[in-house]
């Protein structure tokens, strides 16, 4: 698809629109549809086109598959960190009230935090899916 100049032009301006869209979806998740699943899969497919419209590994040069698994790592921390730190705070697993002291303000930074956790795991797992399937390996 290299030599498809239209191609190339169109995915250079929806890129960073697929981009703004996963970000809508991700911090909007807690008030409407959305959150960190959808907003990952969505963020995750901005690369996935732009190594498809640009060529084998573009996207591994801009996310190269190591920071990956650490990526999806700190996805897992920061989604079990609320739950533990819930458990320290002598509260129920992921129970967001003890996050702060008025229990709304808890809720909306738990979830929030939960969501980017999950958002941070989805996207890394999908690239690393991608990056399997693409006929390369997926550690550098």
């Amino acid at each position: 698809m290299k030599g498809n100049l239209v191609l190339r032009v169109v995915s250079k301006f929806l890129i960073p629109l697929i981009v703004l869209f996963a970000l809508y979806v991700q911090f909007h998740g807690d008030f409407g549809p959305g959150g960190g699943f959808q907003a990952g899969v969505i963020f995750a497919t901005a690369f996935v086109l732009y190594d498809l419209v640009f060529g084998d590994g573009s996207a591994r040069a801009v996310v190269p598959p190591g920071w990956l698994h650490r990526l999806a790592a700190v996805g897992v921390l920061i989604y079990g960190g609320v739950g533990i730190y819930s458990l320290l705070a002598g509260r129920p697993f992921l129970d967001y009230s003890a996050l702060a002291d008025d229990p709304v303000h808890g809720q909306h930074l738990g979830v929030l935090l939960v969501e980017l956790g999950v958002g941070i795991a989805v996207f890394s797992v999908v690239l690393l899916i991608f990056y399997a399937f693409s006929g390369r390996s997926s550690r550098r």
